[in-house]
């Protein structure tokens, strides 16, 4: 078992998560059982899937956790660009979250591949 508050990645994650509850805090109310409802839990579901995987007992679980992670990541960005379109969100805003979404991927899949060539 591993702390996943010990990776960068976990903390970056969180911290985007708490970023969005933020900014869809200013999407229309219309739109909070669509895209508030579905980008909040699509970005909790990124640090949500590094925890449990990290509480598995091998690192084949940990593996396969930290892939639906970073699909999760993957519908957050679709999901970013969906609420900048609709101009839901300032275009520096959307750059912002972004740019942290490829922080997020690009750490967590060299952790991937890490595991990978250890399992």
């Amino acid at each position: 078992m591993r702390d996943y508050r010990q990776l960068e990645f976990w903390e970056k994650s969180h911290k985007l998560t708490l970023n969005i509850y933020k900014i869809t805090n200013e999407f229309p109310k219309h739109e909070l059982y669509g895209l508030t409802s579905q980008i909040r839990r699509a970005s909790a579901s990124i640090p949500t899937n590094i925890a449990e995987g990290c509480g598995r007992d091998s690192k084949k679980e940990l593996n396969r956790f930290l892939i639906i992670s970073s699909g999760s990541a993957s519908e957050v960005e679709y999901q970013l660009l969906l609420a900048k379109d609709l101009n839901y969100i300032s275009i520096e805003n959307y750059q912002i979250l972004a740019d942290e979404l490829v922080i997020i991927r690009k750490t967590m899949n060299n952790y991937i591949q890490r595991i990978k060539g250890s399992i």
